[in-house]
């Protein structure tokens, strides 16, 4: 189900294993092309993004491989799942993004998927770099070294 963010947003989908599987080094906001049962199916919380990523195409940004449920009462004009999703940007930022795509190992990967204060679907998304094994590992060994001193700091008082 959504839930509710102290600055009035409503997360409906996260991807978690973005953080994990790359280095975050820029992210945007972008509205998201729906049709009206998928605005239904996100306020009911019936989406994934965690398989999705977004390309530049046609001169415009396009949410591929994102997961929103059909909504039970759109049963005369259901839409596909996993269509291709068209996101809203300004020109200079498509632009932007393009270049930076461009780079080598550089992918765009949606991060959330929410609703705004004023109700409007909008996507974060954010421009990764690949991590190695390695890297993962550090990762893995700097956040389990931060519990342990939060946990040494508790005991301490």
């Amino acid at each position: 189900m959504a839930s509710k963010r102290d600055d009035g947003s409503t997360l409906v989908a996260e991807n978690r294993k973005a953080r994990h599987e790359y280095f975050i080094t820029d992210s945007w906001e972008a509205g998201i092309e729906l049709l009206g049962s998928e605005v239904k199916s996100l306020r009911r919380g019936q989406s994934n993004i965690a398989e999705s990523y977004a390309s530049v195409e046609d001169g415009g940004v396009w949410l591929i491989n994102s997961y929103i449920a059909e909504y039970p009462g759109a049963a005369l004009f259901p839409h596909e799942p996993r269509r291709k999703r068209r996101l809203l940007m300004h020109a200079t930022e498509i632009h932007k993004i393009g270049i930076a795509v461009e780079r080598k190992g550089m992918t765009l990967v949606p991060l959330e998927l929410y609703f705004n204060e004023k109700g409007r679907a909008k996507v974060k998304l954010g421009l990764a770099e690949g991590k190695n094994h390695s890297d993962k590992r550090q990762d893995a060994a700097k956040r389990d070294w931060n519990r342990q001193k939060a946990r040494l700091m508790r005991e301490k008082g």
